[in-house]
């Protein structure tokens, strides 16, 4: 037997995980350091259920092989393996539970507040609703399974449960909503409180753009229950019901998007604890909202993260003062000085000041065509002070994105002792890293990475504070960025699954997810959903998951879905034709049937230099070249997606559609001779990107994307859609060193103009603040920040060749006057790493390689290699850097 043991146990991507809502789990773990590979594993668990040893070389996502899984059931397992170093001793154990897992679990009532908060949208006050109960014998473990129609956040006895922020959290209500399993602590024999805070949440709160409220209800709710299990095994099961008792109190307003308020005068002191006076609260009204769409989630759960001292505390001329955080962030502000009783304090968060030093919002009003006149920015709290000792006003039901707060109405200079910026988002699992020789890419690579943060808020948003809508388009574009940086696959698995519930019967994906009912099939501006770039997130997105996890069950959950959205192109394609087009050719060419140039679509967006100005023009543009090249390139992902399932035949149909669209292409926009019709840089970057032109024209096509780049002063021209493809192309090309002049242009459009200008997130805008310091925008949106994958695919030269990087290249492509630069991954199967430095004309590189994977090692002098486990060192000349 060898020493050492399996290491790294996970279940469905998680730690420990309470409340799984399967009844087979799959399980991973991490074998033997040096070890090379795996030839049996032996599972045990707690109760004395043994697997024998089972021969299978796979530890990532190994299927739960013992008996199904009940509800509420928790299993405590151990892991032995046996490998080319021989058998390991057992892993030290792990655990997991699972929730309830069928809706026959459920004795509890759904209950509201007897009256529901009422008011303007983002005004409402958030519910307080309590219960006493006796613990008549002694309770060896508790769980509170909840769930809530708004936000919820749970206490026992006056003591917080659980640490999850934001409670049940974001999905499609009408089709999923989620429910905790939350472990409330010791319970002693005698009488408790169980107490509930209720707010509008996404639920019945302002969402997106148009600030619309209401979008999945008008009334809260809340839905518990309480086990109880005894020294005997026995379990005393307590539910919401018709005891419960409700009240407002202190928190008399409660959005996420307009912000919390709290009249701490009104707080009705211990109302959480068991003994308080509730004669004068109302009961709480029995509804029926059912139990057939209660789920688990498989992401973790939103949390504070990280508490953020102020750089700075400064009292403007104007009275009010401002803390600068240092760092744009999304979550909330920690006060502890609220001034004596009865003082007023606003809180204002915004991410930019204005020449006079106080915070400005103007630039994060909503100011669409459509929209009468600009919205809000919201993002403003206030607290009244009831000078108790003790006092802290911490607003857990709203988030906001912002680096600076406007305090109004403080008689006292306040100090950074006095005020936290609280980060607040998903607790993903870091899992990338990335530095190098230069500072300001150095600083790029970290404003993605909280942008990232920013806009990981239980889904991945576009934005922290204007929208705070799960674009599809973003997230597909970042995906492969997110994937090396942190562990999202529960993260996305569970964005996908709204993705899907939100799918309409044609086909057509919608632009966000959830998709409130004011933005979807039945609003008045469902036909800006299904763009070609956005829908292909259902196809891109799970394809991602698999390259980064080898997860192929999220491959088969949303197959159906990736199949409706293709059919849906294929059928637009065969069957309509763009106005301009039959304008053009009144006649259809064969090759029309594979054009996509009908439906509204995004296009490139964004593309610098260009604004929307006519919306009726930009609404009925052909962007068939945009649409028929994701066209073809999300049909060849559903060919290599269909092998990966076994799917033959509809591998085989799909790479003839692909084939079928990729001519098409070709037939409209692309002559003999590699000249596109649409002379664009985005247009080149992506027909080299998805494969788009034949071999021999290749080399033609992307020298004329070189030209196009330095005919801009070697400025990229790409908007959305394309950036992310920018720097990889020309790299793959030939061209590293443009790329590497794109990456490190100070001058606008240019990443490093963002770092130079003082941001720490990356923006929306190439002119996200301009050279006179205005703001415009969003100065929190992630993809652009897509660009960091060049960093860990290129400049480290991380890359996987097998999915969950079981086999991976490590090939660095040094440029740009950069002396060295290191990144890691902590892959599925460990932890890899590139680590390399320059030294006059000589390069070495030092690849670390996790047990169980191979590594192929490129230097750039062209020599290949291939490295087994461990840390390896290679010497290099540099004759083919550039």
């Amino acid at each position: 037997m060898t020493g050492a043991a399996p290491h790294g146990l996970r279940v469905e991507h998680l730690d420990e995980p309470l409340g799984l809502g399967t009844t087979s789990p799959r399980l991973s773990w991490r074998l033997p350091d040096g070890a090379r590979e795996q030839h049996a594993y032996r599972l045990t668990t707690d109760d004395g259920w043994d697997s024998g040893w089972v021969e299978d070389e796979e530890h990532v996502l190994v299927p739960w092989p013992g008996p199904a899984l009940s509800s509420a059931q928790r299993v405590a397992w151990r892991v032995r393996v046996r490998t080319d170093l021989g058998a390991s001793p057992e892993s030290v154990p792990a655990w997991f539970e699972t929730g309830l897992l069928h809706a026959t679990d459920w004795s509890a009532d759904w209950i509201e507040p007897g009256t529901m908060p009422a008011g303007p949208a983002g005004e409402r006050a958030a519910a307080l609703l309590r219960w006493e109960f006796d613990a008549d014998r002694p309770v060896t473990s508790a769980r509170l399974y909840a769930t809530a129609q708004g936000l919820y956040e749970a206490f026992l006895d006056g003591a917080r449960i659980g640490d999850a922020e934001l409670t049940p959290g974001y999905t499609q209500y009408d089709r999923r909503l989620q429910v905790q399993t939350l472990d409330p602590g010791p319970v002693a024999p005698g009488r408790h409180a169980l107490a509930v805070v209720l707010a509008d949440g996404w639920f019945r709160g302002q969402t997106g753009v148009t600030r619309s409220a209401d979008q999945w209800g008008d009334r809260v709710a809340f839905l518990a229950q309480l086990h109880l299990t005894h020294d005997d095994g026995t379990v005393t099961v307590l539910g919401t019901g018709p005891g419960w008792r409700s009240a407002t109190g202190h928190v008399t307003a409660a959005d996420l998007i307009a912000g919390e308020r709290w009249d701490l005068t009104r707080l009705p002191r211990g109302w959480d604890a068991p003994g308080f006076d509730d004669a004068a609260w109302e009961p709480v009204t029995v509804a029926e909202h059912g139990s057939g769409g209660l789920v688990d989630s498989p992401a973790p759960p939103v949390r504070r993260v990280e508490e953020i001292v102020p750089v700075s505390m400064t009292r403007l001329p104007s009275g009010v003062q401002v803390a600068d955080l240092g760092q744009n962030v999304n979550g909330w502000v920690r006060l502890t000085d609220l001034g004596p009783a009865g003082t007023t304090l606003t809180l204002t968060h915004g991410e930019w000041l204005g020449p006079d030093g106080d915070v400005t919002v103007e630039h994060l009003r909503p100011d669409l065509p459509f929209l009468p006149h600009p919205l809000p920015a919201g993002q403003v709290d206030v607290v009244v002070s009831a000078g108790a000792p003790g006092e802290v006003f911490e607003p857990r039901r709203t988030t906001h994105g912002f680096r600076y707060v406007r305090i109004e109405g403080h008689p006292r200079d306040l100090t950074p002792d006095d005020l936290r910026g609280v980060v607040v988002h998903t607790d993903l699992r870091r899992t990338g890293t990335f530095a190098c020789s230069d500072a300001r890419v150095d600083a790029l690579h970290e404003a993605a990475v909280w942008s990232f943060r920013g806009n990981a808020c239980d889904i991945p948003t576009d934005c922290p504070h204007r929208e705070r809508h799960g674009w599809t388009g973003d997230w597909q574009l970042f995906v492969p960025t997110a994937a090396f940086l942190y562990d999202v696959a529960g993260f996305s698995t569970k964005w996908l699954r709204d993705v899907v519930a939100d799918q309409w019967p044609d086909g057509t994906v919608a632009n966000v997810s959830p998709c409130p009912r004011g933005e979807g099939r039945e609003s008045p501006v469902s036909f800006l959903n299904g763009s070609a770039g956005w829908g292909d997130a259902v196809v891109v997105v799970p394809w991602q998951l698999y390259r980064a996890y080898g997860d192929t069950r999220v491959l088969e959950e949303t197959w159906p879905a990736m199949v409706r959205w293709l059919d849906r192109a294929e059928r637009m394609a065969r069957e309509q034709r763009h106005p301009d087009r039959a304008a053009r050719r009144p006649e259809p060419a064969p090759h029309e049937r594979w054009l996509w140039d009908t439906g509204f679509h995004w296009g490139e967006w964004l593309v610098p230099g260009e604004e929307v100005g006519d919306f009726g023009a930009f609404v009925a543009a052909d962007e068939g070249v945009v649409a028929t090249a994701w066209f073809a390139h999300s049909a060849g992902l559903l060919a290599e997606i269909a092998a990966v399932l076994g799917r033959d035949d509809d591998a085989a149909r799909y790479a003839e559609l692909a084939a079928r669209v990729r001519a098409a292409w070709q037939a409209e926009y692309l002559d003999g001779d590699g000249r596109l019709v649409s002379d664009t840089q985005a247009d080149h970057v992506r027909a080299l990107a998805f494969g788009l032109v034949p071999g021999e024209l290749r080399p033609a096509v992307a020298e004329r994307l070189v030209e196009l780049v330095r005919e801009a002063g070697t400025h990229l021209g790409t908007g959305f859609l394309a950036t992310p493809y920018l720097l990889p192309v020309l790299a793959d090309a030939g061209h590293l060193d443009v790329a590497y002049e794109l990456l490190l242009q100070d001058t606008e459009p240019g990443w490093l103009v963002m770092v130079d200008r003082g941001s720490t997130t990356v923006w929306e805008h190439w002119d996200g603040v301009d050279a006179e310091g205005r703001p415009r925008d969003s100065l929190n949106h992630y993809s652009k920040g897509a660009v960091v994958s060049f960093l860990h695919r290129y400049t480290a030269g991380i890359e996987p060749l097998e999915p969950a990087y079981r086999r991976f290249r490590v090939r660095p492509r040094p440029g740009g006057g950069l002396t060295s630069a290191v990144a890691t991954h902590e892959s599925p199967y460990g932890r890899i790493a590139s680590s390399w430095r320059v030294d006059g004309d000589r390069f070495a590189l030092t690849v670390e390689v996790p047990a169980g994977t191979q590594a192929e090692v490129v230097l750039p002098d062209g020599t290949a290699t291939t490295a087994g486990p461990g840390t390896h060192t290679f010497p290099s000349a540099l004759e083919d850097a550039a």
